[in-house]
């Protein structure tokens, strides 16, 4: 069995739990998803989505197959974001590759 690939993408923020909740909740009207107010899962399609809210910074740890399916996973958590957090001006997360 392969294993999957994975990276990991910090936003520093003082709202990351305001965002980890509206992820969640936006993906949870189509896929699985679960979280509280300092975690969550999002069930995506390429693999799992893993957040992590603290008082500084959002964590978003993504799983997937091939290169392919996680950056199409890093792109989709990324245009959600943009749109949620536009009064900070977000682009991107800064998303590096685990080692496994």
């Amino acid at each position: 069995m392969q294993e999957q690939l994975t990276i990991k993408g910090r936003f520093e923020t003082p709202s990351a739990s305001r965002y980890l909740q509206q992820l969640c909740k936006h993906f949870g009207h189509k896929i699985d998803v679960r979280f509280d107010e300092h975690s969550g899962e999002i069930a995506l399609s390429a693999g799992p989505a893993t957040l992590t809210a603290t008082d500084t910074e959002l964590v978003v740890v993504l799983k997937a197959d091939d290169a392919e399916a996680l950056e199409r996973s890093c792109n989709v958590i990324d245009n959600h974001l943009e749109r949620f957090a536009f009064r900070e001006a977000f682009k991107n997360f800064d998303w590096d590759q685990i080692e496994t």
